[in-house]
């Protein structure tokens, strides 16, 4: 039997055609990829090492060719060149104004010997100042007072710092307090120029390792990023034995400086 088609009905049947047969071309092509084609699509591996599972290297590949991203860190010691004492003064007293009268006179006499020592005005700074009541019990009535002064010092001359602190230690009697010394770097610039280029070694030597174990040359460098924070880690090598003897002893120790990066290489 014979079908003629109307010509108001011809077009849209041509499209349902032809996309049954992009359809069924779809369907074919699946299906003659099979599992190779799955594992394709995903691009990359990633290598991992350690018992943490950090990965050290990401193989990426594609038609335009493969790439290896790794992290490099270099880490570098210098020796402290400043100390920070935060140091002052405790006075209680019957009365606020008297506490404060007594904290300020130990307070000047701390300051006076620190800079007879050698410690400029600059390198002193007040740090902070509490006056509070004194109760005894749960009376509600104050039995005197306590004033607080405190100060921050800077110590650029550790050959002097032992006996700057003993000084100042020793001017303020009975009522001086010290809360803590901190050891600094003032300048990382040439430690870190260091810590960079062993980073920059460690990552090279990694992607290297990697190419060579998948049979592969290493190309150029594609990109370089930073991940570091430029705070210097402080050893636990501070100053120790700060009992206030003949002179108290300062040792600056070591502070480490890292650096750490990422570094994409292409696959030759």
């Amino acid at each position: 039997m014979a079908i003629t088609i109307a010509p108001g009905y011809r077009a849209p049947l041509v499209g349902i055609a032809a996309a049954g047969l992009l359809i069924g071309s779809f369907m074919l092509g699946t299906a003659d990829s099979g599992p190779a084609s799955a594992a394709g699509s995903a691009g990359g591996a990633a290598f991992s090492s350690g018992a943490g599972g950090h990965s050290d290297a990401i193989l990426t590949s594609s038609g335009a060719g493969g790439k290896i991203t790794v992290t490099g860190t270099g880490t570098v010691t210098g020796i402290p060149n400043q100390l920070t004492l935060s140091m002052g003064v405790q006075v209680n007293a019957s009365s606020v104004s008297s506490a404060l009268r007594q904290a300020n006179q130990a307070a000047d006499k701390v300051i006076n010997s620190l800079q007879s020592n050698g410690v400029t005005k600059a390198n002193i700074q007040t740090s902070d100042l509490s006056i509070s009541p004194n109760y005894r019990n749960s009376d509600s009535e104050p039995i005197g007072y306590s004033v607080s002064e405190q100060l921050t010092a800077t110590l650029t001359d550790f050959t002097k710092a032992g006996s700057q602190i003993q000084a100042a230690v020793t001017a303020g009697g009975n009522a001086t307090t010290v809360s803590g010394v901190s050891l600094n770097l003032t300048d990382t610039s040439a430690l870190l120029a260091r810590a960079r280029a062993a980073a920059v070694d460690d990552a090279h030597a990694k992607a290297a390792q990697f190419a060579h174990a998948l049979g592969q040359s290493l190309g150029a460098v594609m990109s370089v990023s930073d991940q570091t924070s430029t705070v210097p880690y402080q050893d636990y090598a501070t100053p120790t034995g700060l009992a206030f003897k003949a002179s108290v002893p300062v040792r600056p120790g070591t502070q480490q400086v890292s650096v750490q990066i990422t570094v994409v290489y292409a696959i030759a």
